[in-house]
């Protein structure tokens, strides 16, 4: 069959070609969250879940830091009205130094805490998902409740239990949001993802047709000059020959050697 890369010259082909073809079990599909692709780029759902721990981490900074600023600004306020400033602006920026270590102190916890809990519960669903090959609810009840689980891991069997079922209850409405975008979008992230890994495998069976089609043409023409260049030698040495001088006949000779000798005798 024809390709569109096949006629192309051979520095438009990719000095290595992976391997074409398309991952057909779980672990595959999990391997390749982890990989770069040819284009140095990695999947759609490892992009996800590094913008979502990022958005975690933002939304626990403020969320955090803002009320621990205000409150410790306040608090500092209340507990310096018997000291004594040099101006109006040394108390102000006394109090916005306050609020300032508050909003550090409360908001890297918030931050780190929310980042880490959405990036367990995004690796673990998003895990299952790629896995099975399909979004399923059970999917985020399941990661919630391993998340909340390991949050509360510290403080007991009970609290683990706890934690599980408030973790279950937190991926309900987050996999009903989830699977409900995906309906508005049309189409699933695993359809996304297969469609892709389609495409680049026909694009990689295009590539490889198109090397073996450019190899077989660049042996064609290193046969041609060969045989050209042998025609040519040939040639040469025949041309060689013919333009060497003419042997003398036997006749000739011998004549020739009876005037010597004649020549002698005189």
């Amino acid at each position: 069959m024809g390709t569109p890369g096949a006629g192309a010259e051979p520095r438009s082909l990719p000095a290595y070609l992976g391997r074409a073809e398309v991952p057909d079990t779980g672990w595959e599909r999990i391997r390749e969250l982890w990989h770069r692709d040819e284009n140095q780029e990695y999947p759609e759902e490892t992009l996800n879940i590094i913008k979502a721990t990022c958005s975690a981490a933002v939304i626990g900074l403020i969320y955090g830091g803002v009320p621990a600023f205000q409150y410790a600004k306040k608090h500092y306020i209340e507990q310096s009205q018997a000291e004594i400033y040099q101006n109006r602006m040394d108390a102000v920026h006394s109090a916005h130094r306050a609020g300032l270590r508050g909003f550090i102190r409360y908001g890297w916890r918030w931050s780190w805490r929310m980042a880490t809990f959405v990036t367990i519960f995004n690796v673990v669903s998003t895990g299952l998902s790629v896995y099975r090959n399909k979004t399923t609810l059970s999917h985020f009840v399941m990661a919630g409740a391993f998340t909340g689980s390991v949050f509360r891991m510290h403080l007991g069997l009970s609290r683990i239990a706890g934690g599980s079922i408030l973790g279950a209850l937190f991926g309900i409405p987050v996999g009903g949001l989830f699977m409900a975008v995906q309906a508005l979008a049309g189409e699933t992230l695993e359809e996304k993802g297969a469609r892709k890994r389609r495409l680049l495998y026909e694009q990689k069976f295009a590539e490889w047709n198109a090397r073996i089609n450019v190899t077989e043409t660049q042996f064609e023409e290193i046969a041609s000059d060969i045989e050209e260049g042998t025609m040519e030698k040939d040639v040469k040495k025949i041309q060689e020959l013919l333009n060497l001088p003419q042997n003398p006949l036997p006749s000739e000779d011998r004549n020739h050697s009876e005037l010597l000798s004649s020549d002698r005798a005189l």
